[in-house]
């Protein structure tokens, strides 16, 4: 290796505060990505102050509720019911199956609606004894009406009228029987419909507790005691409805 002149027997040495630059310089690009970065990052911080103190002063929780306050009925109805087809609607515009075979002629009968009656509660349930119930025939088997009162009777329910259902019923129930009561004798309907398989209730304007129970069609008879108990019993469990989730209505 060759020493130039002067320097022989020196060694290189760097002085002074000012080093040669060892990397490439930076380029544009970096720089625009670096703003772009920092102005996101500033954007989430804000996004994320605004929610904590929205939390925190309570108006997405006033929001909510807002909105499931909404989102209940709000007990007045929409709009006037619409009258069902079939043997609902023909004994909504007749005489009740009571005052039809009493062959009263005086003042207005109970009408039928078309709507069904709620199932009791537990508390509501009578017993049989105390229970009124008017059986209607709607077959065209003789004697059917009969035959179920005195089975109803043994089982300690007091009958009260007894025959064929009147013409706006008679021959037009496909189903087992219909129950047809007033409010005072939701409970009793509940305890008569666990006494047959399939029995349908409906409602009319009674102001009394009695039962008109329309045997159908497809009846054979009553349950036995065992399974009617059990009917009952299962009627009686309130519905498993699903606990909301936090956020929920």
């Amino acid at each position: 290796m060759l020493t130039p002149q002067g320097l022989k027997g020196k060694q290189f040495r760097v002085t002074g505060t000012s080093y040669p630059r060892l990397g490439p310089p930076p380029r544009r690009g970096r720089r625009i990505m670096m703003v772009v970065s920092s102005t996101l990052a500033l954007a989430l911080i804000a996004l994320g102050g605004v929610q904590l103190v929205g939390i925190f002063t309570g108006k997405a929780k006033h929001g909510a509720a807002q909105a499931c306050a909404s989102a209940k009925p709000s007990g007045k109805p929409l709009a006037a019911p619409v009258a069902a087809t079939g043997p609902a609607s023909a004994a909504a515009s007749a005489a009740s199956p009571s005052a039809a075979a009493s062959g009263a002629t005086e003042g207005a009968s109970p009408a039928v609606s078309a709507a069904p009656l709620p199932v009791a509660a537990a508390s509501a349930i009578p017993q049989p004894q105390t229970v009124t119930v008017n059986v209607y025939n709607a077959t065209d088997k003789a004697g059917l009406a009969a035959k179920t009162a005195d089975e109803l009777k043994k089982r300690g329910f007091t009958v009260g009228k007894v025959g064929n259902a009147p013409s706006a019923l008679d021959k037009k129930l496909p189903g087992t029987a219909e129950l047809i009561a007033g409010p005072a004798g939701i409970g009793a309907a509940t305890l008569l419909g666990s006494q047959v398989a399939g029995a349908a209730s409906m409602a009319d304007t009674r102001t009394d507790a009695s039962v008109d129970f329309v045997v159908g069609d497809a009846y054979t008879a009553l349950l036995d005691p065992t399974a009617a108990a059990t009917a009952l019993a299962d009627a009686l469990k309130p519905s498993a409805a699903a606990s909301p989730g936090p956020g929920s209505c």
